[in-house]
C-alpha cells in the first residue's frame, strides 16, 4: 500500500524529517519497505503560459508555440519578448493556456527510472529550433493521458514552479500492510494521519464532514427513489443508495485529484469514477455506481435493491467481461430477483455506467468481510476495494462518505440529488466501555505512565477518555476501532503509541531455569532423527490443501473442514490425513530429475470425525506420515521398501511390529489412498498397540497424483507410537562376543499363504531356542499363472556364551522347515 506523505500532511501536521517520520512508524504502526522520493523527476519543470501558437508550415500537425515562463529558465534562447519557442505535436495546445515546461536540460520523468533517462536540449524540427517540450500527463508520470499536453487547471502564476503547484514534492511510504489486517481505519488517508499524529504526541481531529453521521440531503427531483433490502442479516449491516441525475460521464476531476489518486497507485478515469476511489482512498470506504435507469429496466420498472447471498447455478457477468458461477458464499447486489453486482467486488456489466448515463445510483455499504475473502480468493478480484471491504469497515461511516461523494460529484461532474437516502441498517451495535486501572496498565507494560499520559495518548486518537477515582480509566473506542475489546487492547493501544522502545527495560523476577522437553516431543525428534539416518527428508507442507488434494487421495471432502477465509485459492481445506500432501510432493520431484528418494512429515491433522475441541475449534491428531518411490528398474514390490523404513524405526525405538492384513477396505481417512490388498495394519507386537497402515497406492491415487509405479508408503499416530514406547519394559541386552550364523530357506507354499504366516511359524520354533534371532526377507517369486510362490527368508542365529556349530544351526533350521511343511503344507525347494 501506498502513503503519500503531503496528502497526509492534509489532515496533520508533521515537523520531522522523513527519515525520523518512517522510524516512528516502523516502530509504532506498521513496517515500511521503501520511501520514495518523488520530487526528484520533477526538478526544473515550469509553470508556463502559450502567448502565441501558430501552424508549423509544411507539417499538419506541429505547431510551433511562444510560451512565457516568467524569465524563469536561464541559458535558453528568448525572442524580444523574453518568449521562447517550443514546437508542439499535441492537438490541443492553443494560445492562453497553462502548460507543464520541460526546458532544456531536464528530464522527462516519465524515463526518470529508466537505464537512461530522456534528457531535453534545444534542437530543430522541421528547421525550426524548440526548446525543451511542453509534456503531457503521461510524459509527466502522473497518469496514463497522451492525448494532448496536460492543461494546468490551478492558479497559478507564469513561471511557477510545477511541483509545488500539484504538491509534488511528495514523498510515498511503500508500507507492508499484512500487519494492519485487524485496522481498516489506517487504510485510509484520515485514518493513517491520525495514527502520525498520535505517534507525534499531538491530537487529531477527525474533518467535520466525515464526522457528520446522519448528514441531510436535499433532494431537488421526482424520480422514483430506490427501495433497499437486506435479505440475509448476516451478509451486511448496512447499505445505503442515493440517486444522482444529470450526471456528465464526460466531465474529468481536478488534475490535483487525479495527480494524488495516481501518486498511490490508482488510476484516473473521470469524474464519477475519481471522486469514488478518491474518498476510498481517504477514509477507506468504497462507493459502487450504477446506472439508475438500467437497473429500472431489469427490475421492470422499479429499483428495487436487495443484498443477499448467491444461489447456486446463478451467474453474473462482471464489468470486466468474465461471466462468473456464484455460489451461497458469494454476496450480490439484486435489482428485484436479477444479480447486478458481486458486493464489494466488482459491479456487474448489466449496470455499466457508460457515455449514455444520465442518473446514477450510488452505494455506500458494508459486506461481511468473511465472505468477501472467500469471494476474493473464488473469484481471483484483488481491487483496493475489496482489500479494505475484506478488513471490516464500519457501518457508521457509510453516511458521511456517501453525503460527500454527492457534494463532490455535484461540484466536479454537475450531478444533482434527486432522491433521499434509501437504507437498511440492521447492525447497529452500542460503543463498548472498557475499564482499566492504571496500575493494571503500568504493571502490564513495565511503565510509570501517570494518569494524564494516558488519558492524552488516548484522547489524541479520539478515544474518549476519563479518570475515575484518580486510579482507574474508563474509556470508549471510536466506532472505526472495532479491534478494542477488552482492557488489555487498550493497555497495548497505549503503549504502542507512546513506544515500546520507551519503556524502561527490566529484568522479570520469574525463574528462568530450563525445562526439559516432554517425553512426546522428544520421542517424535528422536522418530525425525531415525528417519532421517534411514535416508528419507523431511518435508514440512500447509495443514491445508485444495480440495482437489483430497480428492485425487480418494477422501471425501465433506470430511474436512472447509475454510471460509483461506488465505489462498489451493488452501481451502483441513486435511484429513498427512499422506496426500506428501504424495503431491513426489511428481515435481521426480520431474527435477529425483529417481529415488523418500520423504516423510511429523505433523498434524484435523479430520473431521475427530470433532471439535472444548474451544470450538478442530482436533488436532498428531501423526508420521511417509512416502518412498524410485523410476528404477525394480523386481520386487515397493511395499517392502516402506516396511524396511518402518521397520527400522520400530527397532530403533525397541518395538516388534507385526503386519496384518487388511480383508477389506477399512475406508478411514488415514488409510483410503492405501490399496487394502498390498496393504497392512501395524501394531506392536510387544505391547499390542495399533500404529497405522503402510502399503502401496491405490491405482486411482497413483494416476491421480503421477506417480511412479515403484511408490509405497506409511502413516502412523505419533501418539500411539509413544503410548507404545512408553509401555515398553527395558529389555536391553549387550551385543554377543560371539559370531552368528546365517542360513536362507525357500519355501513352496500356496498362493493364498502370505509371508507373515510363514514368518510367524518360524518365530513360535525359534522362540525355544534361547538365541538372538533375527528373520528378514529375501524375495518371493510366483510364475506365471502358478497357483503357488516361492518364499525365501534370511533366518540370523547368534548365541551369547559360544559360537555355533554348524550341526546345532542346521537342527534349529530342520525344526523351522518341518513346523512349516506340517502347518502350511510348504516344500522346501
Amino acid at each position: 500500500m501506498i502513503i503519500s506523505v503531503n496528502w497526509l500532511k492534509k489532515f496533520t501536521d508533521i515537523d520531522v524529517t522523513i527519515d525520523e517520520l518512517a522510524t516512528l512508524i516502523g516502530s509504532r504502526l506498521v513496517e515500511i519497505e521503501e520511501v520514495i522520493d518523488l520530487g526528484k523527476k520533477y526538478q526544473g519543470i515550469i509553470v508556463s503560459k502559450v502567448v502565441e501558437c501558430d501552424k508549423l508550415e509544411g507539417s499538419d500537425h506541429l505547431n510551433v508555440t511562444k510560451i512565457d515562463d516568467g524569465g524563469k529558465a536561464s541559458d535558453v534562447e528568448r525572442d524580444e519578448n523574453g518568449l521562447v519557442q517550443v514546437v508542439c505535436g499535441a492537438p490541443n495546445v492553443r494560445a492562453g493556456m497553462l502548460v507543464a515546461w520541460l526546458p532544456p536540460n531536464s528530464t522527462v520523468p516519465e524515463s526518470f527510472n529508466d537505464a537512461e533517462p530522456f534528457v531535453l536540449g534545444a534542437r530543430k524540427l522541421r528547421g525550426v529550433m524548440s526548446n525543451g517540450m511542453l509534456a503531457s500527463a503521461k510524459e509527466l508520470d502522473l497518469f496514463e493521458d497522451h492525448t494532448g499536453i496536460l492543461e494546468i487547471d490551478a492558479d497559478a502564476a507564469p513561471g511557477s514552479d510545477f511541483a509545488e503547484v500539484y504538491e509534488l514534492n511528495d514523498y510515498l511510504l511503500d508500507i507492508e500492510n499484512k500487519s494492519l489486517t485487524h485496522r481498516p481505519d489506517t487504510f485510509g488517508i484520515v485514518g493513517f494521519a491520525r495514527e502520525i499524529a498520535a505517534i507525534q504526541g499531538r491530537p487529531f481531529h477527525t474533518p467535520d464532514w466525515l464526522n457528520q453521521l446522519q448528514p441531510s440531503f436535499d433532494a431537488l427531483g421526482d424520480i422514483q427513489a430506490p427501495t433497499v433490502a437486506i435479505d440475509d442479516l448476516a451478509v451486511s449491516d448496512r447499505y445505503q443508495a442515493i440517486v444522482l441525475s444529470d450526471v456528465n460521464g464526460n466531465a474529468q476531476s481536478p488534475v490535483h485529484i487525479q495527480s494524488y489518486l495516481a501518486r498511490v497507485g490508482v488510476r484516473p478515469i473521470n469524474a464519477i469514477v475519481d471522486v469514488t476511489n478518491y474518498l476510498m482512498m481517504v477514509t477507506g470506504q468504497p462507493l459502487h455506481a450504477f446506472d439508475y435507469d438500467k437497473v429500472i429496466a431489469i427490475g421492470g420498472g422499479r429499483a428495487d435493491i436487495h443484498v443477499r447471498a448467491g444461489r447456486e447455478n446463478e451467474t453474473l457477468e462482471l464489468l470486466d467481461g468474465r461471466t462468473i458461477e456464484l455460489t451461497p458464499e458469494d454476496i450480490v447486489i439484486a435489482s428485484g430477483d436479477t444479480a447486478i453486482g458481486l458486493a464489494g467486488a466488482m459491479g456487474g456489466a448489466s449496470t455499466l455506467i457508460d457515455e449514455n448515463t444520465k442518473n446514477i445510483i450510488l452505494e455506500s455499504a458494508t459486506f461481511n468481510l468473511y465472505n468477501l475473502r472467500a469471494t476474493q480468493m473464488r473469484h481471483g478480484i484483488f481491487s483496493e476495494a475489496i482489500t479494505r471491504f475484506t478488513k471490516g469497515q464500519p457501518a457508521e461511516l457509510t453516511a458521511p462518505v456517501l453525503a460527500e461523494a454527492a457534494r463532490l460529484m455535484g461540484e466536479y461532474a454537475n450531478a444533482k440529488v434527486v432522491t433521499h437516502v434509501a437504507e437498511a441498517y440492521p447492525g447497529k451495535h452500542d460503543p463498548q466501555q472498557i475499564v482499566v486501572s492504571i496500575e493494571t496498565i503500568n504493571n502490564t507494560l513495565g511503565s510509570k505512565f501517570m494518569a494524564a499520559d494516558i488519558v492524552e495518548t488516548l484522547q489524541n486518537v479520539e478515544f474518549s477518555a476519563e479518570l475515575i477515582d484518580g486510579l482507574t480509566i474508563k474509556t470508549t473506542a471510536p466506532f472505526w476501532r472495532a479491534d478494542m475489546h477488552i482492557a488489555e487492547d487498550i493497555i497495548e493501544e497505549i503503549g504502542r503509541l507512546n513506544g515500546f522502545d520507551s519503556i524502561e527495560p527490566s529484568l522479570p523476577l520469574r525463574d528462568f531455569t530450563a525445562v526439559h522437553p516432554a517425553a512426546f516431543d522428544a520421542l517424535r525428534a528422536q522418530v525425525r532423527k531415525c528417519l532421517v539416518r534411514a535416508g528419507a527428508n523431511e518435508v514440512l507442507t500447509y495443514s491445508f490443501v485444495h480440495g482437489n488434494v483430497l480428492q485425487k487421495a480418494g477422501q471425501d471432502v465433506a470430511n474436512s473442514y472447509r475454510i471460509t477465509n483461506s488465505i489462498s485459492p489451493d488452501l481451502q481445506y483441513y486435511r484429513q490425513s498427512l499422506t496426500p500432501s506428501l504424495l503431491g510432493l513426489i511428481h515435481p520431484n521426480v520431474k527435477q530429475g529425483y529417481d529415488h528418494f523418500a520423504v516423510f512429515e511429523v505433523n498434524k491433522t484435523h479430520p473431521k470425525q475427530h470433532g471439535l475441541t472444548d474451544e470450538n475449534v478442530p482436533a488436532e491428531v498428531d501423526m508420521i506420515a511417509l512416502t518412498v518411490t524410485s523410476k528404477k528398474t525394480h523386481t520386487g514390490s515397493a511395499f517392502y521398501d516402506a516396511k524396511k523404513i518402518l521397520d527400522y524405526l520400530g527397532m530403533s525405538l525397541g518395538l516388534d511390529l507385526m503386519y496384518s492384513p487388511i480383508d477389506a477396505d477399512p475406508n478411514y481417512a488415514v488409510t483410503t489412498p492405501f490399496e487394502y490388498r498390498r496393504s497392512a495394519l501395524v501394531t506392536d507386537k510387544k505391547t499390542d498397540t495399533f500404529i497405522g497402515i503402510v502399503g502401496e497406492y491405490k491405482k486411482s491415487v497413483s494416476r491421480g497424483f503421477k506417480l511412479p509405479v515403484h511408490t509405497a508408503g506409511f502413516e502412523i499416530g505419533s501418539l500411539a507410537l509413544h503410548q507404545a514406547v512408553v509401555k515398553l519394559s527395558s529389555s536391553y541386552q549387550p551385543l554377543s562376543r560371539y559370531p552368528g550364523s546365517e542360513r536362507d530357506v525357500c519355501f513352496q507354499v500356496n498362493d493364498s499363504v502370505q509371508y507373515g504366516q510363514i514368518v510367524e511359524c518360524a518365530e513360535v520354533v525359534l522362540r525355544d531356542s534361547n538365541l538372538d534371532t533375527i528373520i528378514s526377507p529375501v524375495d518371493i517369486y510366483k510364475a506365471e499363472n502358478s497357483d503357488t510362490k516361492n518364499v525365501t527368508i534370511r533366518i540370523k542365529l547368534t548365541a551369547y556364551d559360544r559360537t555355533l556349530t554348524g550341526d546345532e544351526v542346521t537342527g534349529i533350521m530342520n525344526q523351522v522347515t518341518a513346523a512349516a511343511i506340517e502347518q502350511l503344507h510348504a516344500t522346501i525347494v
